[in-house]
């Protein structure tokens, strides 16, 4: 009998630290991102979410900085669950800080981390006060005086795509930037000069992959209207066509990008990323939940999460860390939540 309660006692208490807030001052660094991962026994959306206050709180905390692949598409995908956690309060605070006190001691890294951080400051506003926020309308306003004469961005182009490869990214970033930001921002005079630069660059410069047309389809779900609607149409319907036979997609078939390490991409395997962007664009296109395309796709992701409760996405550089998929496991949970999942 004592060994049965002691038993019991153990697992009350181990399954009352693992459901114990993440935060800064307790969180670990989560398991390297490896295709051998074992998957999931079953479906876990809580612990999708709990893997991605991990990941993003331990990038925070080590790394000091803030990356696309990371704690940038953490704040834009964390209130699609809610924001109402210490997590996400603590990287958002991290991230305004960055702007209020780094940028005007230091300045910043590159003009890509002002366009982002502008970017992922409006659509976390826009998902949780619905208002602009000082530091997030100081971040808006420094992007325009970061832009070039012909109306884009100098990018960074490290060879990790899909983000950090082209300026045509940070063109298309910048666009949902401008158009997701609350309380009227567009209207203001430095958006409205900014803006017809940035459109005449995107009219002279067509996104060189269907990544970045998805992208263009995001940023119209905001009012952009970058896409003609023949084009728009042109776009879904190619986005549609990248399904793979298991329902999901991989991300090696939305452009053409060469890896550093000589091997090939592979673009028959679905993954996190490429499954969870496109559902979610798609979803912002219009595309009900109830499409059976969708459908099939929400079905792989619900059988391919790992263990450690992430999906898992192939590095389109190299064969190391595999960081896309922390972006990946975002997208996921945005795709899941923007089904009614």
């Amino acid at each position: 009998m004592r060994t049965s309660c002691f038993a019991v006692g153990l697992l009350v208490c181990i399954a009352s630290v693992s459901a114990e807030e993440l935060t800064l001052d307790n969180v670990t660094r989560p398991p390297a991102n490896t295709r051998g991962e074992p998957l999931a026994e079953s479906f876990s959306f809580d612990k999708a979410v709990r893997y991605l206050d991990r990941a993003s709180l331990d990038w925070t905390k080590r790394r000091r900085c803030f990356t696309c692949h990371t704690n940038y598409s953490y704040l834009m995908a964390r209130p699609s669950v809610s924001a109402d956690v210490k997590a996400h309060r603590q990287v958002r605070a991290a991230l305004q800080d960055q702007v209020e006190t780094r940028w005007p001691d230091k300045g910043p890294r590159w003009d890509a981390e002002v366009v982002m951080t502008a970017a992922t400051l409006a659509v976390n506003d826009r998902d949780t006060t619905s208002k602009l926020h000082a530091t997030t309308r100081k971040a808006l306003d420094r992007m325009w005086t970061v832009q070039k004469e012909h109306g884009g961005f100098d990018w960074l182009k490290c060879g990790w795509p899909p983000m950090e490869s082209d300026d045509d990214y940070g063109a298309s970033i910048a666009l949902i930037a401008v158009h997701a930001a609350p309380d009227g921002y567009l209207k203001t005079p430095a958006a409205q000069q900014g803006l017809r630069k940035l459109r005449d660059y995107l009219r002279n410069n067509p996104p060189p992959t269907l990544h970045h047309k998805a992208m263009l389809l995001w940023a119209d779900s905001f009012g952009a209207k970058s896409l003609k609607p023949d084009e728009r149409d042109a776009a879904i319907q190619e986005l549609l066509k990248r399904q793979q036979p298991d329902g999901g997609w991989a991300i090696a078939t939305l452009g053409n990008w060469k890896r550093a390490d000589g091997l090939k991409q592979d673009t028959k395997t679905s993954d996190g990323y490429g499954t969870g962007f496109v559902i979610y664009v798609l979803r912002q296109a219009g595309l009900p939940a109830a499409d059976k395309r969708l459908q099939r796709g929400i079905a792989w992701l619900k059988a391919n999460q790992r263990e450690s409760g992430r999906w898992f996405t192939r590095s389109l550089n190299r064969d190391n860390k595999h960081l896309i998929a922390h972006a990946g496991t975002a997208f996921a949970v945005m795709a899941l939540k923007a089904c009614e999942e």
